[in-house]
């Protein structure tokens, strides 16, 4: 069973004149560093000051009093190669800011930002742009033509099951890590804490996309599983949702047991 190629950076960096825009994919959109777009535009020593003034500002001055909650605070490579939460906007939040900055460099910025928004619309209109993009990004990572289509196909797999959550009566956040969970302890025999620890990653939304062609398959063999079960037993409610993913895990569980029998890996 061939290895999957080093896992992609999930901080990506994305390059603008020469200087660097750190971005990140959280809650299925890009979040950019405000402080480096504040830096790039101001040319400010002191960018997070810079930042911290004009927060007031566009609060109290400009009215978008909204700043401060659809900044979220996430975490993007430092300087120093470490880990550190920063204030980060999506591209709809970010253009706003970009307006509110009195400098001859936004122009280029916003029409950078527009192109960027242009396409994340065009996706939400044509769902197919979106997948033959994250097709290009991981052939051009290097990932085989196989393991893509099994990366894709899961991701569908994973939305139909979380949609299934949804409906039948699971919160966000902390009931869904948990039945994720249960699924993949079914799956591996390991937690997803462990598995991550494994494959020495530090983000869960990593996992994935480090996995093998055959742990994919193993798990949205599991997903569609319990989706299955959900739909089958018409389960509501979080305790009933659990145990069918306990019975999905066994399944799947099964299936890589009998797999390892026979390759003795």
């Amino acid at each position: 069973m061939p290895d999957a190629p080093s896992q992609p950076n999930q901080t990506a960096v994305a390059l603008f004149e020469g200087q660097h825009i750190r971005r990140v994919w959280f809650d299925d959109r890009w979040y950019f560093s405000v402080v480096d777009v504040v830096g790039l535009l101001t040319e400010s020593a002191t960018p997070r000051i810079y930042w911290a003034q004009m927060k007031r500002r566009l609060a109290d001055d400009e009215g978008f009093v909204e700043v401060f909650t659809k900044c979220k605070q996430l975490k993007m490579e430092a300087s120093d190669g470490k880990q550190r939460v920063t204030d980060a906007a999506d591209v709809e939040t970010l253009l706003r800011i970009v307006q509110s900055i009195p400098s001859p460099k936004a122009e280029p910025v916003k029409q950078w930002l527009a192109q960027v928004g242009a396409e994340r619309l065009a996706e939400l209109d044509n769902p197919s742009l979106g997948v033959d993009r994250a097709r290009r990004i991981y052939a051009a990572q290097g990932y085989s033509k196989e393991w893509i289509d099994r990366r894709l196909q899961g991701i569908v797999t994973r939305d139909e099951l979380t949609d299934e959550w949804h409906e039948r009566g699971a919160q966000d956040g902390r009931e869904f890590a948990i039945l994720t969970d249960v699924l993949h302890r079914g799956t591996f025999g390991i937690k997803v804490r462990e598995h991550k620890a494994i494959k020495h990653l530090k983000r869960t939304n990593e996992l994935r996309d480090s996995m093998t062609t055959l742990e994919l398959v193993l798990t949205s063999l599991a997903e569609a599983t319990a989706t299955e079960l959900h739909q089958t037993n018409d389960s509501q409610g979080f305790d009933d949702l659990q145990s069918d993913v306990h019975e999905a895990g066994d399944v799947a569980g099964s299936a890589r047991r009998d797999i390892e029998s026979r390759t003795g890996r």
